[in-house]
């Protein structure tokens, strides 16, 4: 029986040098296939503190019920380096507002975010020279409409090319 003989069926490091690099291939394939989904994907919201955020969760759905059953709608618009937003009921005729506050932010980190207050330029619109980069973000208008408390318009937008999508 020759060296030949003997080697031809076992298993040698060489056999385990290639099952091991599958392995991890393998391994890291996925991972970053996984990585590289999840990064395009997820949009989910940063908040500081998740409990109290949870804790808030029911008064704020109560407050977004009273304010539905008013009618009234949001008419935000961003483009040309201008945001404006405008309150106007079930008639389209505009809402009496002393003061509007916009705060964008991102959905998934805090680094771009803040916060717009918008005059008053004509009936009822109220706006400001802020340019708003592309993106995806949520958006949050106080607008003193004089209720109990601001009346919230909480939306997530994209923008592209400096506009409203």
């Amino acid at each position: 029986m020759s060296a030949q003989d003997e080697s031809a069926g076992k298993f040698t490091g060489k056999h385990m040098l290639a099952v091991l690099a599958a392995f991890f291939g393998v391994v890291i394939a996925v991972n970053l296939v996984m990585a590289t989904a999840a990064n395009r994907s997820w949009t989910g919201l940063v908040v500081k503190n998740s409990y109290v955020a949870s804790q808030e969760f029911n008064r704020r759905a109560e407050e977004g019920r009273a304010q539905a059953a008013l009618g009234w709608k949001g008419e935000l618009a961003i483009g040309g380096g201008h945001v404006s937003y405008r309150l106007v009921d079930k008639a389209g005729a505009a809402v009496p507002v002393e003061g509007v506050v916009a705060t964008f932010r991102r959905p998934a980190y805090d680094a771009e975010d803040r916060t717009i207050t918008l005059a008053r330029e004509a009936d009822g619109v109220f706006g400001a020279a802020e340019a708003v980069r592309d993106g995806i973000w949520i958006v949050e208008i106080d607008a003193d409409a004089g209720l109990a408390r601001p009346y919230r318009d909480v939306r997530r937008i994209v923008v592209g090319n400096g506009v409203l999508k």
